[in-house]
């Protein structure tokens, strides 16, 4: 087996990344440690706005909203963030526990021809100027152009290409599990002394275009620990079912009869980030490059994310269309992103507190958030509706998501995220139709004429004038914004997608 990525964990991360490499022409295997996806985990339970905007650029956003219920899911210290107001088509969030997320997302992989070995992990790797060989646990060995770390917190692929992970240890622990239980739990979430804990039906189905939980079947537990886990480092030592009830007892004076679990783990609000993204033939996505405390449900998302900014940037280097150092505008992208994810749990944690004077910053803060245009700037920031990479000065929208326009091209009328179903990068030419020829990037880029009369929004800058032409970038941001002269187009093409084919 020779594919040109091999990726590391088949989580929600590891299976956007195979997939967006799919879409572009590069063969990659996913190798899981899991021996199925059944074993997928809860820890996480839903989507953000922009991560469902996200895969509505790719065509299968349906597939989760038929499963999931949408809701107002933004949020910070406790406060309820509506985005109702947002101008996007998806102004809410979707809750759908992650193995249900996993599932469709496999199932989507699967029909895009990409393979994925469940039961198989890496224990070793070197890399060399051209590649990297790959040792699995079976004894098997791959040869790859890239591997890609998607392997979570603890991830070996980090550790081993030696890359720092700096950050701040856990003063908080808390075990979440799938279980079942003899005694009905107090279903909802609950906060007391010791911390946050929830109970939730992890089995539903569909009524009437309802979610409807079940009342029996496994149940999903987060439980904080009266202690700590292990002090060296909590994540390395796995949990158990006597753990699980010991805490449990402590904070419930109950474990409810619990047992027959499918998986137990302990998340903290340890706070690291990878110090690169990247180094020679070996990159990290997901949580293999940032962990943070689960408050605002970030972590699942910014993992998507990620991939699909990285995605097509590696699939162009495979393939030679654009060179290595395309990969340094990953790390400088999105390690803003996270650190400012890190920041914003570590100060909800902070918040958590139970002492009287936290409880005083946590009611003046939901005070400062019922205002509009604080409301506004950080439900953008939860929702990852306002995410901003820095392309250099310019039009408003320049280094921003896309609007999902409503437009008419030759074929009739089509919506923006439309025409990135196939995660090629488009041209979008709002102006004079036959103005712009692109023909050097044609075989790369699509250039579109279409029509558009009005104005999009922004969550934070609000309205923004409709520009001539915009040059849109595979995972939806906009990489060039015409202007009179029509400057910097050619500059923009070849950054982003390579020079210029030589006729």
């Amino acid at each position: 087996m020779t594919p040109e990525v091999v990726i590391a964990g088949g989580g929600p991360t590891g299976l956007m990344l195979a997939a967006e490499l799919a879409l572009a022409g590069v063969d990659a295997v996913i190798v899981e440690r899991r021996a199925s996806q059944d074993l997928a985990g809860s820890r996480a339970g839903g989507l953000h706005a922009r991560t469902i905007e996200v895969l509505d650029q790719r065509g299968i956003a349906d597939r989760f909203l038929a499963e999931g219920k949408t809701a107002q899911v933004a949020g910070f210290a406790k406060v309820s963030l509506d985005i109702s107001d947002f101008p996007t088509r998806h102004n809410y969030g979707l809750g759908l526990w992650q193995n249900h997320i996993e599932r469709i997302l496999a199932d989507w992989v699967r029909e895009l021809g990409v393979t994925i070995h469940y039961g198989h992990e890496v224990t070793r790797f070197v890399q060399d100027a051209t590649g990297v060989d790959v040792e699995l646990a079976t004894g098997q060995r791959l040869r790859a152009q890239y591997l890609v770390g998607c392997d979570g917190g603890r991830s070996l692929i980090r550790k081993a290409a030696g890359i720092e992970f700096p950050g701040w240890d856990p003063t908080t622990s808390a075990l979440i599990a799938q279980v079942e239980m003899a005694e009905e739990p107090p279903l909802g979430i609950h906060r007391d002394a010791f911390g946050i804990h929830s109970f939730g039906r992890l089995e539903y189905e569909i009524r009437d275009g309802q979610v409807v939980y079940k009342d029996h079947g496994p149940v999903g537990v987060m439980v904080t620990e009266e202690h700590i886990g292990p002090p060296s480092d909590p994540t390395l030592r796995d949990p158990t079912l006597r753990d699980l009830s010991e805490a449990l007892i402590a904070v419930c004076g109950t474990d409810y009869g619990v047992h027959n679990h499918t998986w137990i783990s302990r998340f903290t609000d340890m706070t690291r980030q990878a110090a690169a993204y990247w180094d020679k033939r070996v990159l990290l996505a997901g949580d293999a490059a940032h962990v943070h405390a689960p408050d605002g449900g970030q972590g699942l998302n910014i993992g998507v994310q990620d991939a699909v900014n990285l995605g097509w940037k590696l699939a162009q280097v495979v393939k030679r269309t654009s060179p290595e150092s395309l990969l340094d505008t990953y790390h400088a992208e999105r390690h803003p992103v996270a650190a400012r994810v890190l920041r914003n749990t570590m100060a909800s944690v902070a918040l958590r507190r139970p002492d009287e004077r936290t409880k005083a910053v946590g009611e003046l803060m939901a005070e400062l958030l019922s205002m509009e245009e604080p409301r506004r700037h950080f439900a953008a920031m939860m929702s990852g509706l306002d995410i901003h990479y820095d392309l250099g000065e310019g039009h408003p929208q320049l280094g921003r998501r896309m609007p999902d326009l409503d437009v008419v091209t030759a074929d009739g009328p089509r919506r923006v995220f439309t025409l990135l179903h196939d995660a090629r990068p488009v041209l979008l030419n709002l102006g004079e139709p036959g103005s712009i020829d692109i023909t050097p990037w044609s075989d790369r880029v699509e250039l579109i004429d279409a029509t558009y009369a009005g104005t999009w929004e922004l969550p934070v800058l609000g309205v923004v004038t409709v520009p001539t032409a915009v040059l849109i970038r595979p995972d939806g941001y906009v990489a060039w914004v015409d202007d009179p002269a029509r400057r910097g187009l050619a500059d923009a093409l070849t950054t982003w997608f390579g020079p210029p084919t030589v006729a």
